[in-house]
């Protein structure tokens, strides 16, 4: 496996993991579950005769086995930043990359430089005194031509905020439109994502709100818009400051899945279209979601029923979706999800899920064969991994707490 050459002590996070001082060892990836019951009002479950068990996708689109690692490794593109978690491409064509920093700030790296006028600047609203607080998660509009962003932040209360900002080389942070207001119980479980779907919808992931063992059961509650994955109409350019409930949303409000406890990151696969979601466990398990392109609404992940595929408040359940792999707190403390490469540049990585760990810096690779889920460790980043993001071209980076961004490339 490629080692970067840095050597650091890495912060204890409080993404809702717990973080642990423990040797590395090797856990195999569970396999996935679902329990097919009849669809109830309080808990529909998926109609699963209906779902396929990846996607509608080409061959092509599926990966059947890992590269060799050694041949790759992870390069240092920029650096100096403060404190970066998230990392998107606007898709319109010139390459550059937009980088938050935590503390209200998005940054762009164009041709190979960090450029020191910030894309946006929203730093005098954003809350981020907590180590879970910031602007945390961001989302272009499609059609860039609609010069329309959307963030999702902590305000000064710590209460969440989805708003949309207008943009054309650079965003206009007076532009401000306030979409969601969410009330935040605790200062962590915030969650972040944004992300849009095939479907042209908004995806946003939130956690449960926050403290320990989700006491006030969030995660089970659909009529909590906390400890879940909302799907917004955002597609009414003449009603800036509203949003619609897409009609066939399970619960008859924003709410898309539920069971989560802090997704932190979530993406869609360009290619498939299927979900993907790293959700940060409490003390003992850290879990990686799936659900496929074509997927009814109202999953049900478990939490805090369930930690990972292991019992938490009780038992399996009905209707409920474990992950598609999961890894124990021997190995790190903090899932970040990630990205299924797309890009040119490497076909052989074609298909495969590339997900880490924030204090161990592992960086696994993930795939579905014919006879179930394949996960391993694919690297030993030596760093803090805080998110992963994709470009124009679907080629994967990181994110580090300690300021750099790093891009997957073949060894030279």
């Amino acid at each position: 496996m490629k080692r970067l050459l840095l050597l650091l002590t890495l912060p204890i996070l409080a993404c809702g993991g717990l973080a642990e001082s423990v040797l590395p060892t090797s856990t195999p990836p569970a396999p996935p579950t679902v329990v097919s019951v009849a669809s109830t009002e309080t808990q529909p479950a998926l109609d699963t005769a209906t779902v396929p068990p990846t996607s509608s996708a080409t061959p092509t689109a599926i990966a059947s086995s890992f590269p060799d690692a050694n041949a790759y490794e992870w390069k240092l593109i920029a650096s100096g930043l403060d404190r970066p978690v998230d990392i998107q491409s606007a898709n319109d064509d010139t390459g550059r990359l937009f980088i938050i920093e935590k503390y209200g700030v998005i940054r762009i790296y164009e041709n190979g430089q960090l450029l020191d006028r910030p894309f946006l600047d929203i730093s005098d609203r954003v809350g981020s005194s907590g180590n879970e607080q910031g602007l945390l998660g961001f989302a272009f509009y499609p059609r860039p031509e609609a010069g329309m962003l959307f963030v999702n932040y902590t305000d000064k209360n710590g209460d969440t905020v989805i708003s949309r900002f207008l943009w054309d080389t650079y965003a206009n942070p007076m532009s401000e439109n306030v979409l969601l207001n969410i009330d935040q119980p605790y200062p962590n479980h915030n969650g972040g994502a944004l992300a849009f779907g095939p479907d042209g919808y908004l995806y946003a992931g939130l956690g449960d709100g926050g403290f320990a063992g989700d006491p006030h059961k969030n995660g089970q509650n659909t009529n909590s818009l906390l400890g879940k994955i909302l799907r917004l109409d955002v597609n009414d350019f003449n009603a800036p400051n509203v949003y619609l409930i897409p009609f066939d949303n399970p619960f008859g409000n924003e709410v898309w899945a539920y069971g989560l406890r802090n997704p932190w990151r979530i993406s869609f696969d360009r290619v498939t279209g299927d979900l993907w979601i790293g959700d940060v466990g409490q003390g003992s398990w850290e879990e990686v979601d799936y659900l496929p392109a074509g997927s009814q609404g109202g999953a049900n992940f478990g939490w805090s029923i369930m930690e990972g595929n292991h019992g938490y408040d009780g038992n399996p359940q009905p209707g409920m979706f474990l992950p598609v792999a999961e890894y124990s707190h021997a190995e790190g403390c903090s899932i970040t999800g990630g990205y299924v490469y797309r890009g040119t540049a490497m076909p052989e990585w074609n298909g495969i899920y590339l997900y880490g760990d924030y204090c161990s810096g592992k960086i696994w690779g993930l795939y579905q064969s014919e006879t179930g889920w394949q996960s391993q460790v694919m690297f030993e980043a030596g760093v803090t991994i805080t998110s992963f993001g994709q470009d124009e071209s679907g080629e994967i980076y990181f994110a580090s707490d300690n300021g750099g961004i790093y891009h997957l490339t073949p060894s030279r």
